[in-house]
This record gives structure tokens, C-alpha cells and sequence, in this order.
């Protein structure tokens, strides 16, 4: 009962992952309201929120740190942390919440490639194809969720591009390097080693006081950050590690092809019309996260692992 308990335990997380970064993007453009559109002190308020929740673990952690993997944290808190939280921020500057979420989903693709060009990854056949089935889905539902067309401001979309080649590199670098460390570990302290600096920028070389002080609306953006900081990114940070470490890199970057259709939920709730080809395309999704995922593919075998 326990190891079936366990084998649902991947899924479930992948869920609330889903759900939280899908809504991620709502928050991230209401905190651009609030501050005006300035995207650094949108992208440096999320770290050092972030940094502050996460601290008190990161003390209690630092004795487990060993001292060849200081180097490997740091690499991860600038490239899977600190990094995307300007470039996310920056891009919807130009482009609306949706098409960065929809965007994002390509970070599987992105895991699939570098972890075959520098991380000795060896996927299954079928595991390719779902990679490639997920990005048609993804980009079916770019296309006709957009009445019919690809059109975005690329200028700022390649921020989001840039983004995700980041997250994929983080991905399988903590499924290489860091799996002696627990989750909570890793997050806390690649937030612990980019926090201060990044304090320190937002306090001196940002007019972030200055806003707060003179601007209801500043105080506003403050709130919806703050939501993002604490659960769209320390707390569903440290469970995005933890299912890197249980399953695969590709399986943990999968998330990125669901996000698209919470940003199609969010649009029917805020009254937009939802077409019944969508789908086609969220099914195609499932499927590509599906075979992402298993082991066996015509196996009557129940093996419970993940493809490494």
C-alpha cells in the first residue's frame, strides 16, 4: 500500500505545481501594475521575499552542505533562481501573461537537449516522442488560443526563451550534481547565496522605497509579489526539486507543457470564450507528459521508477 501511495506521490506534486505556476504569471503582471512596469525591482522583490522566507532553513542546513557543491548551489540559485525572476518579469513588460506561460512550456524541450548534449541523458524512444508530442500540444494551443496565429513582441519574448534554456541547464544539473542533497536544502541555500546581493541592489540601486512610500498602488504590487515569492516560488521550489530528485528531469520539466492550460483556465474565468478544439491540444499535452514519464511502455510490468 505504501509503494502505490508513493507512486501517485510524483503526480500529485507535478498537480500542484501545475496549478501554482500556471498562476504565476497573473501575479507576476499584477505586480507590474503596482510598480509601474519596472520589471527590476518586480524580479528583485521576488528573490529577496523568497531569500527571507527560506532563511531560517538555510541556516539550520548550511552543516549538510558539503564544500565541492557550494559552487554547484551558487550555479543553481543564479540560473534557475535569480535570473528568471528578472527575465520573466522583464518579458511581460511586452507581452501578455499567457504567452509567457505558454512560452515556458518549452522548457522540456530544452531539458531533452542539453541533457543529451552534456548530461549523458538516455531517454526511450517513446519518451522523445512525448517531448515532442507535449510542444505540439503546447503549440496548438499557442496558436489557436491566439485566433489563429503565433503573433508576439519577440524583442520581449526571447527574455522568456532565455529563461527557460536556464531552468532546463538547473534541471539536470541537480539531477547530476546535487543528489546527495535534500530539496529543501538546495532551495534554501542557492536563495541564501543570491539573496543578499540581490537585497542590496533592490534597496540602493532601485527607486523601490521611494515608490512605497508615494504610491498606494506600490503597496498593492507589494501584496501579489509577495503571494508569488512565498508560494509560487519557495515553497513550490522546493517540491519542484524534490521531484527532480524522485523521478526524471524530463518528468519534472514536463510541468512546463500543463501551464498553458491553467492560463486557458484563468482566461475562462475572466470571461473569455473557451473553444472545444482546446481539447485536442490539452489531450495531446497529457498524452506527451504520459509517455515523458513511463518506463515500459508495452510492458505489463509495474515498475514504479522513472526513466533516469
Amino acid at each position: 500500500m505504501k509503494q502505490s501511495r508513493n507512486s501517485y506521490l510524483p503526480w500529485l506534486i507535478l498537480l500542484g505545481l501545475v496549478l501554482t505556476w500556471g498562476s504565476s504569471f497573473i501575479l507576476i503582471k499584477q505586480g507590474l501594475e503596482g510598480f509601474s512596469y519596472d520589471s527590476r525591482i518586480v524580479g528583485s522583490l521576488r528573490i529577496v521575499i523568497t531569500f527571507l522566507v527560506l532563511l531560517p532553513l538555510a541556516l539550520m542546513r548550511l552543516k549538510r552542505v558539503k564544500r565541492k557543491q557550494w559552487g554547484v548551489l551558487a550555479i543553481v540559485g543564479i540560473i534557475s533562481n535569480a535570473a528568471p525572476a528578472f527575465l520573466f518579469a522583464r518579458a511581460q513588460t511586452g507581452i501578455d501573461s499567457n504567452m509567457a506561460g505558454i512560452l515556458n512550456s518549452l522548457t522540456t524541450l530544452f531539458t531533452l537537449m542539453i541533457g543529451l548534449a552534456f548530461f549523458h541523458l538516455k531517454p526511450k524512444w517513446f519518451n522523445i516522442i512525448g517531448v515532442f508530442t507535449g510542444l505540439a500540444g503546447a503549440a496548438g494551443l499557442i496558436y489557436f488560443s491566439g485566433n489563429g496565429g503565433f503573433a508576439f513582441n519577440f524583442s520581449y519574448a526571447i527574455y522568456v526563451l532565455i529563461a527557460t534554456i536556464f531552468y532546463a541547464a538547473s534541471v539536470n544539473i541537480i539531477k547530476t550534481y546535487l543528489v546527495e542533497l535534500d530539496a529543501v536544502s538546495i532551495t534554501a541555500i542557492s536563495f541564501l547565496i543570491i539573496g543578499m546581493p540581490v537585497c542590496i541592489y533592490l534597496l540602493f540601486f532601485t527607486d523601490f522605497l521611494h515608490q512605497l512610500a508615494h504610491s498606494r498602488e506600490a503597496w498593492n504590487g507589494l501584496g501579489y509579489i509577495s503571494i508569488l515569492a512565498v508560494v509560487g516560488t519557495a515553497l513550490a521550489l522546493i517540491f519542484f526539486n524534490m521531484l527532480i530528485k524522485m523521478t526524471s528531469a524530463l518528468f519534472a520539466a514536463s510541468v512546463t507543457y500543463m501551464i498553458p492550460i491553467v492560463a486557458i483556465g484563468w482566461g475562462i474565468l475572466d470571461g473569455e470564450q473557451f473553444d472545444w478544439d482546446y481539447l485536442i491540444w490539452i489531450m495531446m499535452i497529457l498524452g506527451g507528459v504520459y509517455l515523458v514519464n513511463v518506463k515500459h511502455l508495452f510492458s505489463k510490468k509495474t515498475d514504479k521508477t522513472f526513466v533516469q
